[in-house]
């Protein structure tokens, strides 16, 4: 999601009203969910225009959510800071013009302070009973599938990886040669799908989310809008930040998140995990795999 301070309370107001909308308003809806910066520094007619809907479409949709009209609804965004959001060909043009330029100091500057802003961003949105209710559902479960594709794989593939160290029920998919659906063939409600995919939505992820549902599996959803389809069919939701100047969402918050999961997971569960854990470490010294200091 392009990140906000203002209170989720809105925002999850438009989710539950989402299906209730008419295709107009929805698309309007979509508009805010994603890009909630832009609110309390559009106009009703701008944001009417860039949600391709007609003005009157957008105070409705305000109205849907309690407000008398669009400057009500706009209030409480107005702190936000608005960032335009530019498809990723033209990312990837911006980037290529700065090198002929020289001007990478600004493109460091940039990259930095994105890299704050989506971490602080991703956890002020989240609290700590949501991560623990989900940290319970995974320590609880039979199975663990954690899916990723893209460049969303390394980082379901780097949880997993952690996971492992102290816990064996954990299957990073889709699995070499294997498809995500084929990979949760047998799984049930016994198991869980920890989902991960950001705008442009992958099909496969968001295809394997509605099988595990239809199985009854818990879905742990990270994406970066609560519009993402992920979000709206998950047990438990989690929007990353994952804005850059780059050609390609940022992985920072994504992975921070995972890593903040897997500690929560470590916490509730038994005793035996810390145990687990330093046999791993230790087998792993015993075989050389560690570089011993020199005594």
């Amino acid at each position: 999601m392009n990140g906000t301070n203002v209170s989720n309370s809105i925002l999850e107001r438009l989710v539950e009203e989402l299906s209730d909308l008419t295709p107009e308003a929805r698309k309007a809806a979509t508009y805010v969910l994603e890009n909630p910066r832009d609110v309390g520094v559009s106009t009703v007619r701008e944001i009417a225009e860039a949600a391709n809907v007609k003005p009157n479409t957008v105070v409705r949709m305000a109205r849907q959510v309690g407000f008398e009209g669009y400057e009500g609804f706009r209030a409480p965004f107005r702190d936000a800071i608005r960032r335009g959001a530019a498809d990723f060909p033209d990312r990837a043009r911006w980037l290529q013009d700065v090198r002929k330029t020289g001007d990478l100091g600004g493109l460091y500057a940039d990259m930095v302070q994105d890299v704050l802003r989506n971490i602080e961003e991703t956890f002020a949105g989240i609290s700590t009973e949501q991560l623990k209710a989900a940290a319970d559902a995974i320590w609880s479960s039979r199975n663990v599938f954690t899916l990723g594709v893209g460049v969303n794989n390394s980082n379901a593939r780097n949880f997993t990886y952690l996971a492992s160290t102290g816990m064996v029920q954990f299957h990073a998919i889709p699995r070499a040669g294997s498809t995500p659906v084929d990979d949760l063939a047998w799984a049930d409600k016994r198991d869980v799908l920890i989902a991960i995919t950001c705008k442009p939505y992958r099909s496969e992820v968001v295809e394997a989310v509605r099988i595990a549902r239809e199985q009854g599996l818990t879905v742990i959803a990270l994406s970066d809008s609560l519009a993402s389809p992920i979000i709206r069919d998950a047990n438990h939701g989690f929007i990353v930040s994952v804005d850059t100047p780059q050609f390609f969402p940022s992985s920072v918050s994504t992975i921070a998140l995972l890593e903040t999961l897997l500690s929560f997971v470590i916490s509730v569960a038994s005793e035996e995990i810390v145990e687990r854990v330093e046999k791993f470490h230790q087998r792993r010294r015993q075989l050389g795999i560690y570089q011993e200091d020199p005594k």
